[in-house]
């Protein structure tokens, strides 16, 4: 373990690519065919997306950082997903380089994603059977995701154990989801969160990933708590998702809402049972956070991880990372000390950040190998 944070990482390590086939790529919403709505451009309610459309043309010349225009904006995003807020504690700029030019994503790093999506798909399947349900609207597909939440609620106030538990939350104005991989009670009936993270090495990741996954199920926590708070209210989706509330639901959607046990026949229906069933579950914050690593060709466990949670260290970097989506700083590259990630990084060639960087005495920054 010794000397991998000093730039002796291995270069699907050094990409950030290694581990981050996290279960919130199982539920990638795709943007709805001939979807017209236009949502307005300002520093309110962010547009389009969870994971994004790349935005047309080239990016990187047009957008330039001018303060009359915020990321969200550019992107054409509606909400981020956790996935998006932790990807900035590796390298902010090689994630919005990741929308910028797609294109550079190395195949490989392709291939260890879907690898991880299959391992989360089959252990989600050891818990329930998986249901197809035809949507016609984005309402639609936002209903499937709020009874997918309904259902989990009560299974886990029966104290039975869930996977892929959606999160949902408004930080700084921003709209963000996730999906927990699992959570369960402890035999001292503490609710604990495991996080899955699978490898193509079989060792435990370097200190710089770790630092980025404890950041991200940081987040899941601090989402689920304020969600079983009861803060999460339907004009939480309203307002910044542009959804309509008197949107009548599909017949194949209120077929699956009454097999779970619900009549609704619109979207702000379903919103305001969820709305109801928040704030008057007895579901307690999460107690214990934990990371399970395992290795990808074989599935051995390579190491679990307990973290300590700080809510006043976690909101305060949310504040630092969601500035940069409102537009309100540059994004950043890394640090001189953590500047061997470039070595290995697909957009090292057009990074304006480590250019910059370039004429400077460190030695730390060179071109890659």
């Amino acid at each position: 373990m010794s000397g991998r944070d000093s730039g002796l990482e291995e270069a699907e390590t050094a990409s950030g690519f290694s581990d981050l086939s996290d279960s919130e790529f199982l539920q990638i919403e795709e943007p709805e065919a001939g979807d017209s709505e236009k949502p307005s451009c300002s520093l309110g309610p962010p547009t389009e997306s969870e994971g994004g459309d790349v935005a047309k043309g080239n990016v990187l010349e047009t957008a330039k950082r001018k303060r009359s225009h915020v990321p969200l904006e550019i992107f054409h995003l509606r909400y981020l997903s956790v996935t998006d807020i932790s990807a900035q504690v590796w390298c902010e700029q090689q994630m919005v380089y990741r929308r910028e030019r797609p294109d550079l994503t190395p195949p490989e790093n392709i291939v260890l994603l879907n690898t991880g999506k299959s391992i989360h798909l089959a252990r989600e399947l050891e818990d329930h059977d998986l249901v197809t349900v035809s949507t016609t609207s984005r309402e639609d597909s936002w209903a499937i995701k709020v009874l997918n939440l309904l259902g989990m609620l009560s299974v886990l106030q029966e104290g039975h154990r869930v996977r892929e538990f959606p999160v949902f939350g408004v930080l700084e104005n921003i709209f963000v989801v996730g999906v927990i991989d699992q959570l369960g009670y402890t035999p001292k009936g503490e609710l604990e969160l495991n996080e899955l993270k699978t490898r193509n090495n079989a060792s435990m990741p370097s200190a710089a990933q770790k630092k980025r996954d404890r950041f991200q199920v940081f987040l899941y926590k601090y989402l689920f708590d304020a969600m079983v708070r009861g803060c999460l209210t339907p004009d939480s989706f309203l307002q910044r998702l542009h959804l309509r509330p008197e949107q009548p639901l599909g017949p194949h959607v209120q077929d699956q809402a009454r097999k779970s046990g619900f009549t609704v026949s619109h979207f702000r229906d379903l919103l305001d049972l969820l709305s109801l069933n928040l704030t008057h579950c007895e579901i307690p914050a999460i107690d214990r956070l934990q990371i399970e690593y395992v290795h990808q060709d074989s599935g051995a466990a390579l190491g679990t991880e307990v973290l300590a949670y700080d809510q006043d260290e976690v909101g305060a970097a949310v504040r630092y990372f969601l500035a940069y989506w409102k537009g309100q700083r540059d994004s950043r590259g890394v640090d001189v000390e953590d500047a061997w990630k470039c070595r290995y990084c697909a957009y090292a060639g057009i990074c304006e950040w480590r250019m910059g960087k370039a004429g400077s005495p460190a030695e730390q920054w060179k071109k890659p190998k």
